[in-house]
């Protein structure tokens, strides 16, 4: 039954988005749009600098100068003397790079449909609704420190900064915690229930954990979740939440030498099952330097596993389930025809969808992300 249900949901994902391009982009074949964004880029020359996530396909990173995870390539941004960022990656993403770059840099997103479900489920008003009945749940002696995943949107990290806390990535969430701890008594972990949990399965505390869900009036009562030292907010990615036990067997039945790794933000069950959980620098850093003929299977999204089968072709790289299971339908929003749309834009003295981060929340969201630096 959940498999049936899992294939109902994938059919009605939205892929690729093309209605929001002028007409002349829209059916540009593969030839003579790889032909028109070289020539953009050669015309803007040190202007510009593109940044491919993991994430996004081969037409988008074959063009990047820089392809990494979100912080990483946002620090690359930063480092650059370009007049223009192209992010191809997501809104918080871009956000982000907007937040550590010059003020004097553009940071522009391809497609503004390419926004990251989970950072949409910590919306402020409803993590300013649940921070008021927690906080108002403490002892009078007692203080809750927020830590946001860098995957949420630039209003969730300002809010992190003027409550004591922090943001964190997948391979520092443990220090985070840690850092929260020294600061305060619990902690409130957002928007990632799965790498929330698994980090306080890190540093023994899976006893010590409710998850808090926004959507759900009879839910937890802030007296009772506060009884706990982490509180999970009911978020997930859509991607790595969709791997199961089941997959895993599966692929130990297909492969019996294989290794399995997978994104902490999958499930409990999932990392538990697996030979190696970590980060996407710990995934590509497994694949890099394995032996070859090894066989890994990765639990992350399929595009990574693309380019890992691409970059590393002595080792055997399998997704842990098919394509469709693994991919991120955000990411897809970024087509190559919204590269060449934007880059030529550019070219024409015109720049499109640019993020732009509040002074005030800029500020705030840039004191979260130095305090992980600090840990």
């Amino acid at each position: 039954m959940e498999t049936a249900a899992f294939e109902t949901d994938l059919s009605l994902f939205k892929y690729d988005n093309l209605e929001q391009l002028p007409p002349a982009y829209r059916d540009l074949d593969a030839d003579e749009r790889t032909e028109r964004i070289e020539s953009a880029l050669e015309t803007l020359g040190d202007d510009v600098v593109i940044l491919g996530h993991n994430y996004q396909r081969q037409e988008i990173v074959e063009h990047a100068d820089f392809i990494g995870d979100s912080y990483q390539l946002s620090k690359e941004a930063a480092q650059s003397d370009a007049d223009y960022v192209i992010f191809g990656g997501v809104t918080f993403m871009a956000e982000s790079a907007d937040i550590i770059t010059d003020d004097d840099q553009s940071v522009i997103l391809p497609s503004m449909e390419a926004s990251c479900p989970m950072a949409g489920m910590a919306e402020a008003l409803q993590v300013d609704a649940a921070w008021a009945e927690l906080t108002a749940a403490l002892d009078d002696d007692e203080e809750i420190i927020p830590i946001t995943y860098m995957n949420s949107y630039a209003d969730l990290k300002a809010f992190c900064a003027e409550q004591g806390g922090l943001v964190c990535t997948s391979s520092n969430a443990h220090k985070a915690f840690e850092y929260a701890f020294e600061k305060g008594d619990k902690v409130l972990f957002l928007p990632d229930k799965h790498l929330g949990e698994n980090t306080a399965h890190r540093l023994d505390m899976a006893d010590e954990t409710v998850e808090w869900d926004p959507w759900d009036a009879e839910g937890t009562d802030a007296a009772d979740a506060v009884e706990n030292d982490v509180i999970l907010w009911e978020g997930y990615c859509q991607v790595h939440e969709r791997f199961r036990e089941h997959h895993i067997k599966s692929i130990r039945e297909d492969y019996p030498d294989a290794n399995v790794i997978v994104h902490p933000e999958c499930r409990r069950e999932v990392v538990e099952a697996a030979d190696v959980s970590g980060s996407t620098s710990t995934i590509c850093e497994s694949v890099a330097e394995a032996d070859p003929g090894e066989t890994w299977a990765i639990g992350t999204e399929i595009h990574l596993t693309h380019h890992l089968q691409r970059w590393h072709p002595d080792v055997n790289v399998v997704p842990l389930c098919g394509d469709a299971c693994m991919d991120c339908n955000a990411m897809r929003q970024i087509d190559p025809n919204y590269l060449a749309w934007v880059l030529e834009e550019l070219v024409a003295g015109r720049e499109r969808n640019v993020i732009e981060v509040a002074p005030e929340e800029k500020e705030l969201a840039q004191v979260a992300m130095d305090r992980m630096l600090e840990i």
